[in-house]
């Protein structure tokens, strides 16, 4: 299949990580299957995380189609390009045509990458994981690869500025072993056992980060519990409520 949109926009942004001089450090690309369908799964903590997710994808020859919000695809700019890489557009008020569509990928040999959170944690911690992923593995008969990042958050997060003139930032991706989504388990069992995945790699980037605050005017980005000024779970949901 042609992807004439999809491996340009990868030649870009690599162009862009290299201007940027982002320092990545990738692991685990081995545990994504170099065929067949999979849905990759990952904490959502920036607006370009679904970037960085498809990057660890690249050493296995692979293209993520990931599940988004269907207002990007309604954008002048990135709609064209979001339809061009075929993802997968979201309508909340009609969530089942999305899933329709993610399962049809699947079934065709498809990566789907999912951010079960929904939306981006301000916390910057793990949220709560709906089923969506772990049902779509268990009906298409595919695994689950849980996935995490962190640094992605210093570019560009909800709640602050974008800060592309950021040099030398620190990505760090972690991605893990496959999890069977058998059809005989309950699908909040294992999404339990993904998120609990998922927090494992999360707090491996984190240790593996090498970059730490530089002052009292750089701890928004570090979540409270390590030591950070990123509103806690409670606040960010107390100011939701509001």
């Amino acid at each position: 299949m042609a992807e004439l949109v999809y491996r340009p926009v990868i030649g870009l942004a690599k162009t862009l990580f290299s201007a940027w001089d982002l320092k990545i450090d990738c692991k685990g690309s081995e545990n994504i299957p170099r065929s067949g369908g999979a849905v990759l799964v990952s904490n959502h903590i920036s607006y370009l995380d679904f970037i960085f997710d498809g990057f660890a994808a690249l050493p296995q020859k692979r293209l993520v189609r990931f599940m988004a919000k269907e207002s990007v695809f309604r954008h002048r700019i990135s709609g064209p390009l979001m339809r061009g890489m075929k993802h997968i557009p979201v309508d909340r008020k009609q969530g089942e045509q999305a899933y329709a569509h993610a399962l049809d990928s699947l079934r065709s040999g498809e990566i789907v990458g999912v951010f079960p959170e929904a939306t981006i944690s301000q916390s910057f911690t793990l949220k709560s994981f709906k089923s969506g992923a772990a049902r779509l593995a268990q009906e298409a008969g595919v695994p689950l690869i849980p996935a995490a990042l962190w640094g992605t958050q210093r570019l560009w997060t909800k709640g602050h500025p974008r800060n592309f003139k950021r040099s030398h930032t620190p990505i760090t991706i972690r991605v893990g072993e496959a999890i069977e989504a058998s059809r005989d388990k309950y699908a909040g069992a294992i999404t339990r056992q993904l998120r609990e995945r998922v927090q494992e790699l999360l707090e491996a980037a984190q240790r593996a980060y090498p970059v730490r605050p530089k002052g009292p005017d750089d701890t928004w980005w570090m979540p409270a519990h390590l030591g950070g000024t990123a509103p806690t779970p409670e606040q960010v949901k107390a100011t939701e409520a509001r």
